[in-house]
Order: C-alpha cells, then sequence, then structure tokens
C-alpha cells in the first residue's frame, strides 16, 4: 500500500504506529483510582492488572520492537498519578522517566504521540470527586502544564483525554443496568479505603455529573500544552464505531448524538480528530439490532467488522473538517491470521478514503501488546506482540510483521 507524499517531516509522510497505555501495560500503578478499584470488593474487575506487561521497566525493549518492525509512530499514555501522586506534588523522576522514553523514540526514528489521560486519574483526585467538581479542569490544566514544560520538545502530536467520550459509549453503546449496583458499591469501597465521602472515577461516572467539566478541562488543557514548548497539533480523540441506520424511522441520529454530545464540536475545534474505530452498530427504529447470526464476534464480544474504519474516517472528516489521525484501529483475537486479515482490510478502507482526498494523516493500531483490558483482565488479546505473564518475554506475531511490513513499503516509496 502505497500513500500520497505529504509534507517533509522528519519522520516521513505518514504516521504508522501502535499504541499502548500506561495503567494497562506498565503495571504496580498504585495511586490511581483503577489500581485501587481492582482490588477493593466487590469490583467488576476479572482480575487485577498486577505487573502488567512490566512496560514500565522494559519501555527500551517496547519501543525497540517498534522500531524493529519498521513502524514510525508510538502512542503512549502518560500516568498522571506517577507524575503528580499527591496533589500539588510533582515528581521529577517519573517524568524524567518518560522522558527518557521520548528520547530513545527520537533516537529510533519514531515519533511520539502522547495521551495524557487514558481513562485513569490519581487516587486522590479521585477521591475528591474527580470531574464531577467544578476546579477539576484547572488541576488537570496544571498537571498538562508541568507535563509539556519537561516533555513537550519532541512530541508530535497529543490528545489531552484517550476517548474523551468514553463515558457515552458506555451509556449508549454498552449498556448493562445490573452492572449499576456493583459499581456504585465498588466506588464506596474505594471512598471508604481513602476516607473520603466519595469517589469518582473518569471511566464509571455519570455522564451529566462530568463532562461540563470534562469539556472545560480539555479546552483548558490544551491550552496549557500550547503554551509548549513544543509545537505540535493538538488534537480530541474519540471512539467511532460506525452507527448504520436500518430501515425507515431508524434511531441511527439518535444514536450517533448521544454518543458524541459535544465532542465533535471540540473536535471541529482542535488541530485534528483521533479516530478510535473497532466495529459497527446497527440501527433499526426500535434501537440497536444484533449483528448477523453469521458474523464473526471477537473476544471483545463485537462483531468482526475492518470495513467501519472508512465510514468513521469518512464521518469524522465531514463534520469536522479536521484532519484525520486514526489513532486505534484493532482486533481482539486468538487467532492472528484474522488480526491479519482485519489489518489488511482496514488499510484498503483508509486507502479509499485518501483516494477521495480526505486529510488522513496516521494509522496507529491497538495494541501493541497483549495487556491489561480493564474489566476483562487478560482475557482479551489485542497485541500484535505476545507477552509471557511470568518472564514478560515478547514474542512480535506474523501480524506485527504484516503491519510492519506495509509500513516499510509506504515510507520507501515516498522518500
Amino acid at each position: 500500500m502505497t500513500l500520497p507524499v505529504r509534507q517533509p517531516s522528519p519522520y516521513g509522510h505518514f504516521l504508522w504506529g501502535t499504541a499502548i497505555s500506561g495503567h494497562q501495560s506498565e503495571g504496580n500503578n498504585l495511586n490511581s483510582d483503577i489500581w485501587l478499584a481492582e482490588h477493593v470488593q466487590p469490583t467488576v474487575f476479572s482480575q487485577p492488572s498486577r505487573d502488567a506487561c512490566d512496560s514500565y521497566h522494559r519501555y527500551a525493549e517496547d519501543i525497540s520492537i517498534v522500531a524493529d518492525l519498521g513502524l514510525n509512530c508510538y502512542r503512549f499514555g502518560i500516568e498522571w498519578s506517577r507524575i503528580e501522586p499527591e496533589p500539588g506534588q510533582f515528581s521529577a523522576a517519573e517524568l524524567d522517566r518518560y522522558a527518557r522514553m521520548i528520547d530513545l523514540c527520537v533516537e529510533r526514528g519514531i515519533a511520539p504521540m502522547l495521551t495524557y489521560s487514558h481513562f485513569t486519574v490519581p487516587r486522590w483526585f479521585a477521591a475528591r470527586g474527580g470531574f464531577e467538581v467544578p476546579d477539576s479542569a484547572d488541576l488537570f490544566a496544571r498537571y498538562a502544564e508541568v507535563v509539556t514544560r519537561r516533555l513537550g520538545e519532541h512530541v508530535v502530536a497529543a490528545t489531552p483525554f484517550n476517548e474523551a467520550n468514553i463515558q457515552r459509549l458506555m451509556r449508549t453503546l454498552l449498556p448493562n443496568p445490573a452492572a449499576r449496583p456493583v459499581i456504585d458499591a465498588m466506588l464506596a469501597a474505594c471512598a471508604k479505603q481513602c476516607g473520603s465521602a466519595r469517589f469518582s472515577s473518569l471511566l464509571f461516572a455519570e455522564v451529566e455529573k462530568t463532562e461540563a467539566h470534562l469539556v472545560d478541562a480539555h479546552r483548558k488543557a490544551t491550552q496549557a500544552i500550547k503554551a509548549g514548548p513544543g509545537n505540535f497539533p493538538v488534537g480530541v480523540s474519540l471512539t467511532m464505531q460506525d452507527i448504520q441506520g436500518i430501515g425507515e424511522n431508524n434511531l441511527a441520529g439518535a444514536v450517533i448524538d448521544s454518543l458524541y454530545g459535544p465532542w465533535l464540536d471540540e473536535a471541529a475545534n482542535a488541530d485534528f480528530i483521533g479516530v478510535q474505530t473497532y466495529t459497527r452498530v446497527r440501527v433499526d427504529a426500535q434501537g440497536h439490532v444484533s449483528p448477523p447470526a453469521d458474523a464473526e464476534m471477537t473476544e471483545a464480544g463485537y462483531e468482526y467488522y475492518p470495513q467501519a474504519l472508512g465510514s468513521t474516517i469518512r464521518f469524522a472528516a465531514k463534520r469536522t473538517g479536521k484532519p484525520v489521525y486514526v489513532t486505534e484501529s484493532g482486533i481482539a483475537t486468538s487467532h492472528d491470521t484474522r488480526r491479519v486479515a482485519f489489518i489488511d482490510a482496514a488499510l484498503n478502507e483508509l486507502q479509499n478514503c485518501i483516494a477521495d482526498g480526505i486529510d488522513v494523516k496516521s494509522y496507529i493500531h491497538w495494541s501493541l501488546l497483549d495487556n491489561f483490558e480493564w474489566s476483562s483482565g487478560y482475557s482479551q488479546h489485542f497485541g500484535l506482540v505476545e507477552v509471557d505473564p511470568t518472564t514478560f518475554r515478547r514474542t512480535p506475531k506474523p501480524s506485527a510483521h504484516h503491519l510492519g511490513a506495509h509500513a516499510r513499503r509506504s515510507l520507501e516509496a515516498a522518500r
């Protein structure tokens, strides 16, 4: 697959990459809200994250794998709870560690793309009310300012939040009313552990209580990031599944409105929109329609449908008028041949979008490693690289080399 030549960049005309988040891969993220939620009773987490993939110590090996595959971008999340473990106390050592990651990326010709918050927040922040509290935006912006001042010089792109509309996804496309009592009991147990009256975790908070403050936090953090150092685009990453209307009077429009809320408007005012797509959702006049009886399903429980990426890229570009970065695309499967097929089909959709004149700037695959997948624990395998849970040995799968071959061909053709 050959992509058209873009504006010259030290990383090439197009960003071919893979992604990871701090909590899911680093391990032992003791000061985060999610670590606590994993360990109280009751909990919605099937198992704790523990050492995860030990990327906290093995980040150099992970970055080397990305480079050796021929990819030129690494998108990773930095952990607020490590950098500010107590309010106003910022860890120079942790900032230095992330700075070493960025320096190593640059040395290996890899563009570092940052996510300032990939779902997790510090335990102290959750215990004071999380993003339900009006001054939460100021605290998040303060953190973003400190991080950017130390790390911003060599960053190529960033988003304040991963999937800023994640709460809307949980409510609109993954509703599970039976889980709410357990979630509430888990959060109450977390509050008790902290000696606080409440505990608000971003992943489990209600949209009505947090969204206005999240929007404010996004805007203020963007302003803080833009203050530099560094001169890189700051965007909005959204979970953007392909919403397909079926028949007359279908509710696809209402589902789209519910999924995105104010975030498409925020993206239209940002430097880019980050598209994170995994499947499609079909909607008729009564609501969600189950996948076809013969549909292939992934380990994550949704339909195998790589064609969704083309639809969401087109939707994102039309609704925002902004460049599109594919910041996540992938599949949960233990059958790597299906991952290879998924990559090929998704890239075909991406190529068609570019051929039609859409400004697509990246393809970033989720994820680099088989890592901790939140409440599902280690049961879902999104990784291009297998990780032994005891020795942490990394073994790139055929799909990793397959994606790398796409990247090498494209980058070499553009030289």
